[in-house]
């Protein structure tokens, strides 16, 4: 019998010029995270009968403090990753194969100093270690080879709330 995939939900959440907040991750169990590889936008896990909108709402506030947002636009679509192998310690998520997300994205209204990634969040340890604000359409290649293909839906998704980026070489 295959593994169920994880209710989930992604935020992007774009600053006023157009960049999305990224975090700096842990590993947490078979959501290995790779030197080089470990940026990633806020996501968490729907509770049964949560709102899409809701539970980005929790969640950006537990792993970013953020709670001035506005809503910009929410994914029809579930899209889904599978976890890699994992041979670790046990987990909460070895009971799924992967996540399927909803993708929400926002416009940050608050000040930069109340972004908080180290806030108490339960028996949780903070989701990030570090965060900055980049242009959407790098996340995909700084995130774990796993996310690439969501992220780049996402990318494409969410494009017209993104900084537009100069093609390298190109006059501005």
């Amino acid at each position: 019998m295959s593994l169920p995939y994880r209710p989930n939900v992604g935020i992007a959440l774009f600053n006023a010029e157009g960049l999305v907040f990224a975090g700096h991750s842990h590993s947490a169990g078979p959501e290995v995270v790779l030197p080089g590889f470990d940026w990633q936008m806020p996501q968490g896990g729907i509770d049964p009968d949560e709102d899409i909108v809701a539970a980005a709402r929790r969640e950006l506030d537990e792993e970013t403090g953020v709670t001035q947002a506005e809503l910009l636009a929410v994914t029809d679509e579930w899209w889904s990753y599978d976890f890699p192998p994992y041979d670790g310690p046990p987990h909460k998520l070895i009971a799924f194969r992967g996540q399927r997300q909803r993708w929400v994205a926002f416009r940050f209204t608050g000040r930069e100093d109340e972004i908080d990634i180290g806030k108490p969040n339960g028996d949780e340890p903070p989701e990030f270690s570090e965060w900055r604000w980049r242009p959407l359409n790098q996340m995909p290649e700084i995130v774990v080879p796993f996310k690439r293909p969501v992220y780049a839906r996402v990318a494409a998704a969410f494009a017209a709330f993104a900084l537009p980026v100069m093609a390298e070489g190109a006059a501005g």
